[in-house]
């Protein structure tokens, strides 16, 4: 049984996903995919890196993150900080020859993305983005609907991704709002799991056509504060795009959306049939095929089941519900998988690096409010 020692920087609610994750996958998938050795663990504040060292059960613990670079002990650097910290700490990993899992969005820059996919292609190493819809057992089940021309023609995709977290105007501001540290708002944050799954189930997307709007464009410095800062980015964005199949496209995003908690939903029709899914109906697919058509016709759910891929491993029958961190499960044992047996897998930098195209070419468009092409 091969060890995958593992040295986790940022140790805030996703770096503890991860850590779940690992210790998860192990028993679930067994053994023989590795069994993870949380080796070190870093963060900013010494007294937050100590408690995290203690609490997710890691060796050691740093302030300085380059210790998890220098560290031969280390396999896996698992880069769960926010995003501007991305690109410079998945390059020194790279560079040192380890294997990375960054979370999305991999950087702010196609330029940037595709250096970290060029470097690691040439170092050899496995390099996972953290998009963990991609992983989910609805989604694949999606996938091959369209792959297996269940659907005909796919004619157009409708999708949102929607929350309210920021939704309250007294709500601090966070390094959310700044472009240097976050690159965009709801785009980054939330839609670029949508245009991930879009890319999985579709395939790339050749222009875009975008709007966004800031709904609250000051925020208190600190919860209470009377001294204001500005919020520079999108908290709603909607885009057309076309995709390279011929299929048309809407997708939005609002971190401020009102009553949505949680709402990642997508439908996309085909001249055969359509599907309509919803994340906070994780476990059901709606589907409609012509075929099937007549006097009890129209749209019937089907159960997330062990036969959908990922499914079997957590619950024996149909109808019993998975959640976000079985996806997260679903994510790292196949990152574990591409490390011990060299498994083939999807999320890599170079996926990445096409998510960071879409999210560039839309940046662009609202701003010009014009059509823009997607950077091949």
């Amino acid at each position: 049984m091969k060890e995958i020692k593992i040295g986790l920087i940022g140790s805030g609610w996703m770096g503890k996903a991860h850590t779940n994750a690992f210790l998860n996958a192990q028993m679930l998938f067994g053994p023989e995919f590795g069994r993870p050795v949380f080796e070190c663990v870093s963060d900013t504040q010494e007294d937050v890196v100590k408690a995290a060292a203690e609490k997710l059960g890691f060796n050691r613990w740093t302030t300085n993150w380059m210790d998890i670079i220098n560290d031969p002990a280390i396999d896996l650097v698992d880069i769960a900080t926010p995003n501007f910290l991305h690109y410079e700490m998945a390059k020194a990993a790279l560079l040192a020859g380890k294997h990375v899992y960054c979370e999305k969005p991999l950087c702010f820059t196609p330029a940037e993305s595709k250096e970290l996919a060029d470097l690691a292609k040439e170092k050899g190493v496995v390099n996972y983005v953290g998009t963990q819809n991609v992983n989910n057992p609805a989604n694949a089940y999606v996938r091959d609907l369209v792959k297996e021309g269940k659907l005909g023609k796919i004619m157009r995709f409708i999708a949102t991704y929607d929350q309210d977290a920021l939704l309250d105007p007294e709500s601090p501001i966070t390094w959310r709002h700044i472009n240097k540290f976050a690159g965009s708002g709801a785009l980054g944050d939330l839609a670029s799991h949508m245009i991930a799954v879009s890319q999985m189930i579709l395939g790339d997307i050749d222009s875009v056509n975008a709007v966004s709007q800031i709904i609250i464009p000051e925020r208190p410095k600190a919860r209470g504060s009377s001294e204001m800062a500005k919020v520079e980015n999108d908290d709603i964005m909607t885009f057309m795009a076309k995709y390279k199949n011929g299929c048309l496209g809407t997708i939005g995003t609002s971190r401020v959306a009102t009553g949505r908690k949680n709402f990642f939903s997508y439908e996309i029709q085909g001249t055969e049939g359509s599907v309509y899914y919803s994340l906070e109906r994780m476990g059901e697919v709606q589907v409609y095929f012509r075929s099937d058509d007549g006097r009890d016709g129209g749209f019937r759910t089907v159960l997330l089941n062990p036969e959908h891929e990922g499914y079997g491993v957590f619950e024996p029958q149909a109808g019993i519900a998975i959640a976000f961190t079985d996806m997260k499960i679903l994510e790292v044992h196949k990152l574990l998988a591409a490390i011990t047996q060299g498994a083939p897998y999807m999320c890599d930098f170079a996926f990445g690096h096409k998510i960071d195209c879409v999210i560039d070419a839309v940046l662009q468009s609202a701003e010009s409010e014009q059509w823009t092409k997607v950077a091949d």
